[in-house]
């Protein structure tokens, strides 16, 4: 079985395109994470859900106080603005669109969340984006309603062959897909030591870990029995191999 790698250098300062993994950042109508410009730095493309740009509008000067608040949205203006467009200010709209901020209104789908109608344009942006090595960090994931989280998390599953991650200032999540082998290599200037390992829709009847302080060795997970919460990493790589797909949360260092 093939082996998955996988490393959080998103959450590292600097903007080397030149990297294997293409990134694109969507941002959602949640409180920013405190890191949203390194994130930005990092994508090739950028696209707000809809709301997020009122988000991205209010909160992006925040994260630079020393700075006029204009310059700061001119400098960060998203690329695209895609959604049921329900949320969305009327100033805020116009502002970007002045920019040159290209906009998809998808009011007409009601089936899909935002999040997912997202997720579905950067795919098909392909091929300007390399889509074998595509990664897409979604911002303001976690927070707020869960019923908007469960969906967000339900986005991994429909699209389980991109690499995609759910973003707050706490925590990230992203999906381990059975049909591969798992080394999760951690950046421990940023993450951790706090994780989980969690099946989400079925049981996990076997699943095998190497790396944390209490590892599994070929352990049956499921809701209603056990669940690999406030588990801790113990070194710089951990392995994991799974009968089920799995959700790998980790958390993120305050700095």
């Amino acid at each position: 079985m093939d082996v998955m790698i996988h490393s959080s250098t998103f959450l590292l300062p600097g903007n080397d395109h030149s990297s294997s993994v293409t990134y694109a950042l969507v941002v959602l109508n949640q409180r920013l994470p405190r890191f949203t410009p390194i994130l930005w730095n990092h994508a090739q493309v950028r696209v707000c859900a809809d709301g997020g740009a009122n988000r991205l509008f209010d909160e992006m000067p925040l994260l630079f106080p020393r700075d006029d608040a204009i310059d700061v949205r001119h400098r960060y203006k998203p690329d695209i603005i895609k959604g049921d467009m329900d949320s969305i200010r009327t100033e805020v709209l116009d502002f970007y669109t002045n920019l040159g901020t290209k906009v998809v209104d998808e009011s007409h789908d009601q089936d899909t969340t935002d999040l997912r109608k997202c997720v579905a344009y950067v795919r098909d942006l392909a091929p300007n984006l390399d889509k074998s090595n595509l990664c897409i960090l979604v911002a303001g994931a976690l927070g707020g309603r869960f019923d908007h989280e469960a969906g967000n998390i339900n986005v991994l599953y429909c699209f389980s062959t991109i690499r995609i991650i759910l973003l707050s200032d706490d925590c990230l999540i992203y999906l381990l897909p059975r049909t591969h082998h798992h080394e999760i290599h951690i950046q421990s200037s940023v993450e951790g030591p706090h994780c989980g390992l969690i099946p989400i829709g079925m049981t996990s009847v076997s699943t095998t870990t190497a790396g944390l302080q209490w590892d599994l060795t070929n352990t049956e997970m499921r809701f209603g029995d056990l669940v690999s919460t406030s588990n801790l990493v113990q070194g710089e790589k951990i392995t994991v191999q799974s009968s089920s797909d799995l959700l790998w949360t980790i958390s993120i260092k305050k700095r």
